[in-house]
């Protein structure tokens, strides 16, 4: 038996139906076209705006989506990890709802917090439960309902995030030439005071205190993240090139986080590669957290080819950064849905 390596079979996505474009955004904050456009690139974000809908429908029907399209027996999957930060409840998991929502009778699910960096720490340990042999199938899906944790008050954030989830099924293989091949992940520790939420966690737990002086919404300093972003992401892709003899030549696509455009074309540059080689959907999505990454995948596939070579690279909040290489297994033309 050779060695088992894991690879992504399928991709799927989901984006809601509500679109927030920046002239509607102008009506509701101080804001415009121009300045959001000509900061960080955004002109749409799709927002879940019917009552009673959250992460865990959008994650299912991105995985939904999966399983119809590779045609894989449901009950043949083992796992399924959900990379979030807008969980439906404090507990159970979310992607325990999901699971329940998919039928599926013999796997396991948990929840995975690492905020925009999440997806591609989720599909770095489906990686590592696949190579170990004790599992064959594993759903990875990202997604977030930034919506329910912005300030549409704040000019600085608002226009920054949107909706949506995307998702991979990994599976094993012993074709060694294809599949996850190396990655690169850090935690930086000092990203507290720069990008967090205040309240509604233990050490300050939701109260009329909280919710009146609107503590319950995502905060952060945007030029020191972006700065720490830019390097991070950057230097995690030089980084993964030089160890696994990747360069300009040979790099088929990087996928980035869709934080910022700015940020995009940093890590393009540090690569010596042209926008065109960069996955980037940020202008009609924004930055749908956890889901950005494979939201791109989900779009990008029908010109992705068997043995393309794949940069994905991420950075979020508790200043989690890092990037996975791996060699696409399919060629994505024949899998490719209908975009929503």
């Amino acid at each position: 038996m050779g060695k088992i390596r894991a690879i992504i079979t399928g991709v799927g996505g989901y984006v809601p139906d509500y679109v927030l474009n920046n002239e509607a955004l102008s009506r509701m904050v101080e804001t415009n076209d121009e300045w959001i456009m000509s900061r960080v690139g955004i002109k749409e974000r799709r927002i879940l705006s019917e009552e009673g809908l959250g992460t865990s429908y959008m994650a299912r029907k991105a995985a939904k989506m999966v399983v119809k399209k590779t045609g894989v027996d449901p009950d043949s999957i083992d796992a399924l990890i959900l990379a979030t930060s807008t969980a439906d409840y404090q507990f159970p998991s979310t992607a325990s709802i999901v699971l329940g929502k998919l039928g599926l009778k013999n796997a396991f699910a948990f929840d995975f917090w690492g905020a925009c960096c999440g997806f591609l720490y989720a599909l770095d340990n489906a990686s590592c439960l696949i190579e170990s042999g004790r599992y064959k199938r594993i759903l990875v899906v990202g997604a977030d309902k930034m919506s329910s944790m912005v300030d549409y008050t704040d000019r600085a954030t608002c226009p920054l995030f949107g909706d949506g989830a995307g998702a991979v099924l990994v599976e094993a293989t012993e074709d060694e030439e294809m599949g996850y091949i190396d990655s690169y992940f850090r935690t930086d520790g000092k990203g507290l005071p720069f990008l967090h939420m205040k309240a509604g966690g233990s050490v300050c737990p939701p109260s009329h205190f909280t919710v009146d002086h609107r503590l319950h919404y995502l905060y952060q300093e945007g030029r020191t993240v972006f700065r720490y972003a830019v390097t991070n992401m950057s230097d995690d892709c030089a980084l993964i090139a030089e160890r696994n003899g990747l360069s300009k030549d040979n790099i088929t696509w990087v996928v980035p986080h869709q934080a910022n455009m700015r940020i995009i074309e940093a890590v393009a540059k540090r690569l010596e590669l042209p926008l065109d080689q960069v996955m980037v959907n940020i202008e009609h999505f924004g930055n749908t957290s956890a889901a950005t990454i494979p939201l791109a995948l989900w779009e990008y596939e029908n010109r992705l080819h068997r043995g393309d070579n794949i940069i994905l690279t991420a950075f979020g909040a508790g200043f989690v950064h890092g990037a996975s290489y791996l060699k696409w297994a399919y060629d994505g033309s024949a899998h490719a849905a209908p975009k929503k």
